[in-house]
């Protein structure tokens, strides 16, 4: 089981996008979460907040915005320091890899759910 505290940026309430599905899905295998995202909401259980509070004791980010929108968020996502960033299908952005792997931060290319499905979690 998990114990990765992971943040999820690009939450929301849509039951159909994959944010949704990992919130929840992070969730059932033990992996607490804390909701990032513009719409108010609760997914999974936990609250959607703005980007504004910084959190320092975040194992993962799974990145669920596409790279045009992820510019105004480098500074919060770079000074929350993780462990790694998962870059989601359609989020991969080579200049945030470059600036995290300069911070020593782990960066993937994958799906959260496809590593939550085969337990590489």
């Amino acid at each position: 089981m998990g114990n990765k505290k992971t943040l999820i940026i690009g939450a929301t309430t849509n039951t159909n996008s994959y944010a949704y599905l990992a919130a929840n899905r992070l969730v059932q295998s033990g992996n607490p979460i804390i909701n990032v995202g513009i719409k108010e909401g609760v997914v999974a259980g936990v609250p959607i907040e703005k980007a504004e509070t910084l959190h320092h004791d975040i194992d993962t980010i799974t990145l669920y915005i596409g790279p045009k929108h992820q510019p105004l968020l480098y500074d919060y996502i770079l000074n929350t320091h993780p462990k790694r960033i998962i870059f989601n299908p359609g989020t991969e952005n080579a200049e945030l890899l470059d600036l995290a792997n300069k911070k020593g931060i782990e960066t993937e290319n994958a799906c959260t759910l496809v590593l939550l499905s085969i337990g590489e979690y």
